[in-house]
């Protein structure tokens, strides 16, 4: 399983998915899907590293089985993979930039008599609305993005800091072995029921931002719309005058205003109309560009837009008032 994996970090951080396509069964439908899944992903990076001016140096994953069944023949494996990847701009090779995503798989793998191939794969992919491919406005994007510079966060206010230190604690898959991969077992894990991402968020405005509950946003022994939904979360935030919106539209349309974002700020993801996702800005790396922690899937320090590239998705941006 390790090699698999890092068989396909490698081939992400060359471009190149040929590496990958021993590694499954193309003969079985299942098998093939899975692939063709993987060498979208590969394009996809070296489409959004080609907008962002950067190239990726290096990508590993952490491993933590949780479970498996195997004989002879066959083999499942539910696993939990934390996969770290760090890139650098082109221009400054020097300044290295590190992020992590967190990834829940179960894979079915054959034996094939000379080495256990993929015939199935289900994950929550973190790049899954990116994978239409569509050209993204690349040199615009890219002048636009190399023309700015490291941004100085010494003078946050401490509930800004204190959110993005029980951001950075409780992501999950994305964090580190010292805490085991875990979520805040205080609260209930939403994933299997929707999602995870806006209690996610609300737990770390109201843990580490000391936002005070009330008859709208609170949580008890479950929590309510504007604690738990990404629309309801948003909505709660801009009517109670928590929040107040930087910028709304598409990726061109925000991508300036996007700069403006600070550790403990807000993005949420639209897809359809709907808002679908809600993330933590907690960061920005060494050109500036605002960095953001989230479940499901599970994010350290990951750009903003990494993994939303798909056509038609819009982005809220919010300036939270601590």
């Amino acid at each position: 399983v390790s090699n698999i994996f890092a068989v396909r970090n490698h081939a992400m951080c060359k471009g190149d998915s040929n590496l990958i396509k021993e590694l499954y069964d193309t003969n079985l439908r299942n098998g093939l899907w899975a692939y063709l899944h993987e060498e979208k992903r590969v394009q996809y990076i070296q489409n959004w590293s080609e907008k962002q001016g950067v190239k990726f140096t290096d990508i590993n994953s952490d491993i933590k089985i949780n479970w498996f069944r195997k004989n002879d023949q066959m083999a499942i494996v539910n696993l939990i993979v934390s996969t770290e990847y760090k890139y650098v701009y082109l221009d400054r090779p020097e300044e290295e930039n590190l992020m992590r995503i967190g990834t829940y798989h179960d894979i079915r793998f054959k034996n094939n008599d000379e080495y256990w191939i993929i015939t199935r794969e289900w994950y929550n992919d973190p790049f899954a609305d990116s994978l239409d491919l569509e050209n993204l406005n690349v040199e615009e994007h890219k002048d636009f993005i190399l023309s700015n510079e490291k941004r100085d966060f010494s003078d946050l206010n401490q509930r800004r800091i204190d959110v993005v230190a029980y951001a950075d604690k409780y992501c999950g898959a994305a964090g580190t072995r010292e805490n085991d991969f875990s979520y805040n077992k205080k609260y209930k894990n939403y994933n299997s029921l929707g999602g995870d991402c806006a209690n996610f968020v609300s737990q770390a405005l109201y843990e580490g931002g000391k936002f005070q509950k009330n008859a709208t946003w609170t949580y008890g022994k479950d929590g309510s719309r504007a604690w738990l939904k990404a629309q309801g979360l948003k909505d709660y935030m801009l009517n109670s005058g928590r929040a107040s919106l930087l910028a709304y539209g598409t990726y061109d349309q925000v991508l300036k205003a996007s700069y403006k974002l600070l550790p403990g700020d807000l993005v949420f993801y639209v897809k359809k109309g709907k808002v679908a996702h809600s993330a933590i800005v907690t960061g920005a790396d060494s050109r500036g560009y605002s960095l953001v922690n989230c479940h499901n899937t599970d994010r350290y320090r990951v750009p903003w837009d990494l993994g939303w590239s798909n056509k038609g998705i819009k982005f809220y941006l919010l300036r939270v008032h601590y």
